[in-house]
């Protein structure tokens, strides 16, 4: 499992210094419900706005 995750979304209330994710679970889910075949049709569900 990865032990950190880089987190380049300035606007993320989970994003800490050095580009640190310091949320406690990451969901990542595809967009619109559908079939996720790249890296580009994925989103992170767990980003929450400052």
């Amino acid at each position: 499992m990865a032990q950190d995750v880089i987190c380049e979304v300035s606007s993320c209330r989970f994003n800490r210094e050095g580009r640190k994710c310091g949320a406690t679970e990451i969901y990542v889910g595809p967009h619109k419900g559908s079939k996720a075949e790249k890296s580009e049709e994925t989103d992170c569900k767990t980003f929450t706005p400052l």
